[in-house]
């Protein structure tokens, strides 16, 4: 009986993070802008919800996870800017790594929905709070209230972040625009 409810777990784990792969290694690549730190990230978050999976309250197993990806992205990142070291994630042998379809691989879904390299710039220009609303929200379409449960804080939180989030990257493309030409300053039509 206790072996036939691990494997109904595990399996029920396994199909849901296969159906949430692609957000959270594109999440994670956007968030880290590195493939080898996205992988690691990817794969961290994996192993976290994994093991806390019994608790999982069963209601947005995308939304979970993200939080928890977030979560590990914001504590690196701190740990890294305190330390000022580089940080690699421990490697776990008996780690499950999940496999989606090849339609859904993240190469294919980072390729095909790729953004400019100027884009990409301008978000890396935001700050990680701002960022990581803006990502959930514009780039792996997530509701306000699956980015609240992802990042835990209040809609009203989230909402105001995305603004302010898109405010500074509408800014930053501006700029780049202006540089090169695309649009000019008021004063010069």
């Amino acid at each position: 009986m206790l072996f036939s409810r691990a494997n109904s777990l595990r399996d029920r784990f396994q199909r849901q993070a296969e159906d949430a792969y692609p957000s959270i290694f594109g999440t994670a690549l956007r968030l880290t802008r590195d493939r080898e730190e996205a992988e690691d990230l990817a794969q961290e978050a994996i192993v976290r919800a994994y093991e806390a999976f019994e608790r999982f309250d069963g209601q947005n197993f995308k939304a979970w996870i993200l939080r928890i990806l977030t979560n590990l992205y914001i504590n690196k990142y701190r740990r890294k800017k305190r330390t000022g070291l580089v940080v690699s994630l421990d490697d776990d042998e008996n780690s499950y790594e999940p496999v989606g379809p090849a339609e859904y691989s993240p190469d294919r879904l980072v390729f095909d929905e790729m953004l400019g390299a100027e884009v990409e710039e301008a978000l890396s220009q935001v700050p990680d709070v701002f960022k990581i609303a803006v990502i959930l929200s514009d780039l792996q379409g997530l509701s306000y209230d699956e980015i609240a449960l992802a990042t835990d804080v209040p809609v009203g939180t989230v909402r105001s972040r995305i603004a302010r989030g898109r405010a500074i990257l509408r800014r930053e493309l501006e700029r780049f625009a202006l540089q090169e030409g695309y649009i000019k300053q008021e004063s010069e039509k």
